[in-house]
């Protein structure tokens, strides 16, 4: 990778190369200072690379874990669509009995993984589509709402994607892409773009799709805690700018030559499309949005669009939204996006709910260097809103928070039952994500990352004030 720097992308890097790395190389990481040397570890950085215990420690649990989920992709992804087939065979069904008695009478519904009624896991956990009766465009919060329900959304197939999105929300579908990863060597990247017209103000919303549970390719980019340091920018989360289209040994040109032997580059086929559409509508904006894995690369794109000066996109770039993002990037890298933030007007909000593990991640000490940036608005089980500098607990692993943690979840789980009678039938929830919140008890924080209960952190969160004010 020196050659990278050569090219002037970076001043300073610690790259992780997992597939090099054998039994016993892994072992000596942990007895050996001198790991910067090794072949599965490529950095001229090694300071920082060789400083401590607990700095090796990290590197060897992120290289275990990557070859881990590299040795089980297969049967992993496997055991994925098994269990999306069966809650989808239960779901189209109308229940387990149903199931029976269907498959008796000739009746019985196949689900298929290519038709817009087929839904993800992910999906089956909150499985709300209409908003028309709640949100209003004329509501601050809107577009807050808008982009948690894309984000939702684009961890479903692209056939559910324009179903949804032309005949439930009455807005134009752009499309969704399949992006490459020249470090995995295969399109693992998703992205949705969508147009939402109304009156004289159009806007364009960019979802990046998260973590996908079976999926080891996205586990993979979590863990990979390999970094660049881009001169006047800071240090960058390897793994994540690898997902976004960074490209070996010359990192981020403005301008590219596309290789049409395989899927496009998330970051350029996004930026042409926003260029193109922008161009041509004077009053056009857009909105760029994730949650989890996808919050993080929402957050990453605009820092490659400050790098290229890229001024139309900046200037019409109104909002970025991410719920339950991770950190991405060291303090020198949050200093120059709050600037850049500031400078030109973009708006920045991290969506944090209760006790989520994942923006808690990767940790914020001396061996990490990751930091969290712009408001972090918080909310608690009540969804009650505070607008924070950081999320309480910020590291997560603390002794000190396990009993209220598990304390939490069990009232989690009282409020499934109770959220409809309360807040109403939109609401109500399901059965596969009331075990997923029973898996509460055992980590807690864990069920608290899916997409249900930060929808309604953005419809009974009380944010209004917050985006008025602001």
């Amino acid at each position: 990778m020196a050659s990278t720097c050569d090219k002037g992308f970076a001043d300073s890097y610690m790259i992780l190369n997992p597939e090099d790395a054998h039994f016993f190389d892994i072992i000596r990481i942990l007895f050996s200072r001198n790991i910067g040397h090794r072949k599965f570890v490529d950095s001229n950085a090694e300071g920082d690379v060789e400083g401590s215990f607990r700095g090796r420690w990290l590197i060897f649990i992120s290289i275990v874990l990557q070859k881990l989920m590299l040795y089980i992709a297969k049967p992993l992804n496997k055991f994925g669509s098994c269990v999306e087939m069966l809650i989808n065979l239960i779901s189209l069904n109308g229940g387990i009995t149903m199931i029976i008695i269907n498959f008796l009478s000739g009746k019985l519904v196949i689900p298929n993984p290519k038709e817009s009624t087929f839904l993800s896991c992910i999906g089956n956990l909150d499985t709300r589509v209409k908003f028309d009766n709640i949100l209003k465009h004329e509501d601050s919060t809107y577009y807050i709402s808008i982009s948690m329900m894309a984000s939702k959304a684009v961890y479903e197939n692209e056939a559910y994607l324009k179903s949804t999105i032309t005949r439930d929300w009455k807005m134009e579908y752009v499309g969704f892409f399949d992006c490459w990863n020249e470090y995995q060597g295969k399109a693992s990247t998703q992205v949705l773009i969508l147009l939402d017209k109304y009156k004289d103000r159009d806007t364009y919303v960019v979802a990046f799709r998260g973590t996908e549970p079976f999926n080891s390719d996205d586990w993979c980019t979590d863990l990979d805690i390999s970094w660049y340091g881009i001169p006047g920018v800071g240090r960058v989360h390897g793994g994540f700018m690898k997902a976004l289209g960074l490209q070996k040994n010359i990192g981020w040109p403005k301008e590219i030559q596309r290789d049409e032997t395989h899927a496009p580059l998330a970051y350029y086929i996004i930026r042409d499309i926003l260029r193109k559409g922008l161009s041509e509508n004077p009053n056009a904006k857009f909105i760029i949005t994730g949650h989890s894995l996808g919050g993080a690369l929402a957050i990453i794109f605009p820092t490659i669009m400050f790098l290229h000066d890229e001024k139309l996109l900046i200037e019409r770039l109104e909002g970025i939204y991410t719920f339950g993002q991770p950190r991405v990037g060291d303090e020198i890298y949050a200093d120059y996006m709050r600037e850049q933030m500031k400078e030109h007007c973009i708006r920045y909000c991290r969506f944090v709910y209760c006790n989520d593990i994942v923006p808690r991640l990767p940790y914020d000490d001396k061996d990490m260097m990751f930091k969290h940036f712009g408001d972090c608005l918080f909310f608690n089980r009540r969804y009650e809103l505070r607008v924070l500098d950081e999320e309480p607990n910020k590291n997560y692993f603390s002794p000190w928070c396990i009993i209220p943690m598990v304390f939490n979840a069990i009232l989690e789980i009282i409020r499934s039952f109770t959220i409809a009678y309360k807040n109403g039938p939109h609401y109500r929830e399901g059965w596969f994500l009331f075990f997923f919140r029973v898996v509460g008890l055992l980590v807690p924080g864990l069920p608290a990352h899916g997409p249900q209960d930060y929808i309604n952190s953005t419809l009974l969160g009380s944010i209004e004030r917050h985006f008025k004010e602001d």
